[in-house]
């Protein structure tokens, strides 16, 4: 059964800087991408950043140059590095990792349990 587990989350004031971590495990053949994704109270869950295996990335425009994605493929792992956050990044945070199980298998969608982030003064 593949999982995917979250840590990093919490509170921080407005300037200042989290680091979350998302580690896949289970029947893994590929994952591509893998990337972060965020809901807000009464919003849609919208996509933050992802990373495919070869390094390329992708950004939502609101929080390039503040947020910087990663991932280690040896050990199914992405982060997220957000920097300079603001209150409206506040959100649970939810990792998302596009993995197929096996060489002739289909790719499906799998999602963390979510974190809390909380950008308050």
């Amino acid at each position: 059964q593949v999982q995917l587990v979250e840590s990093g989350g919490g509170s921080v004031q407005p300037g200042g800087s989290l680091r979350l971590s998302c580690a896949a495990s289970g029947r893994i053949f590929s994952i591509d991408p893998m990337g972060w994704y965020r809901q807000a109270p009464g919003k849609q869950r919208d996509l933050v950043a992802s990373i495919t295996s070869v390094g390329n990335t992708n950004y939502a425009d609101s929080v390039k140059g503040r947020f910087s994605v990663s991932r280690d493929n040896a050990k199914n792992t992405v982060y997220l590095q957000m920097n300079s956050l603001k209150p409206e990044d506040t959100a649970v945070y939810y990792c998302n990792a596009r993995l197929r199980e096996s060489r002739w298998g289909a790719a499906r969608d799998y999602w963390g349990q979510g974190t809390q982030v909380t950008v308050s003064s």
